[in-house]
């Protein structure tokens, strides 16, 4: 008998069913880890930061050691992402591959060559922008993410948007997008409209990857690009950004051929 139920028996008030109803109905629906200090081994509060409360640096460390999930028994490591860590924008694709996996960053390979590509005709690189994924474990064989992974690794994502605080937010691919946004939506479907990330812009569009296997969709992924530039524009003009050039069929295929 712990001293709450000491004290209601004490008051004539116990078994309080109503109380214990509700407290079924919580456990049940538990709310995420990082919102509340979690009890340590001897019963006392655990005081040591969470995710929340996180810079950077302790991020970073939190995420390399995190085993909130069983993907930690199957990485050679965790990646966090990389970038600027003032970036005004922010890439957010879906879980590293297998060379992610080896080196310990997101976007490289063919997919990364390709964003790269995608940044630069809009006047960007990968310095100048944050890159991360939804989960920062490469699921095996590259499978779709679980939504328990999902759930377990979106903390340290919320994270790394408080702390860049973005003007805009490029969604590459449905996970992302749907990590982001909520629902089922695809990119199909998502693309070209006016989503929001709390008070954040996001821009959707198609993952690297996909383009690879479907160059016809670059075209699109130009207009996203493009839509990039005019969400940036209309956030304090975006410092920096090269003004977007017209969005043709021909530029598209100039500017992004080179991530074949």
């Amino acid at each position: 008998m712990n001293r709450e139920e000491a004290r209601l028996r004490e008051l004539g008030l116990w078994p309080a069913h109503g109380l214990v109803a509700r407290r079924s109905r919580s456990a049940e629906n538990p709310p995420p880890a990082v919102l509340a200090p979690a009890p340590s081994p001897d019963g006392q509060p655990d005081e040591r930061p969470t995710t929340s409360t996180l810079d950077w640096t302790p991020l970073e460390a939190a995420i390399r050691s995190c085993e909130a999930c069983g993907l930690c028994r199957t990485r050679r490591q965790a990646v966090p992402g990389t970038g600027s860590r003032t970036a005004r924008v922010l890439v957010v694709g879906e879980a590293p591959g297998a060379e992610e996996d080896q080196r310990g960053e997101p976007f490289v390979g063919r997919a990364g060559e390709l964003l790269d590509q995608m940044l630069l005709a809009v006047g960007l690189d990968r310095r100048r922008v944050y890159i991360a994924n939804v989960l920062k474990c490469r699921p095996p064989e590259n499978r779709n993410p679980t939504p328990d992974e999902v759930e377990a690794c979106s903390p340290f994502l919320r994270r790394q948007i408080a702390l860049l605080q973005p003007a805009v937010i490029l969604a590459l691919g449905s996970f992302a997008a749907r990590a982001l946004l909520g629902g089922e939506g695809k990119v199909g479907a998502l693309r070209g409209g006016r989503h929001l990330y709390e008070s954040i812009p996001v821009v959707v569009s198609y993952h690297p990857a996909y383009l690879l296997r479907s160059p016809q969709e670059k075209l699109r992924a130009w207009e996203d690009l493009c839509r990039l530039q005019d969400a940036l524009a209309e956030v304090d003009g975006a410092p920096g950004v090269a003004p977007s050039p017209a969005a043709t069929a021909s530029t598209a295929s100039v500017r992004l051929d080179a991530g074949r």
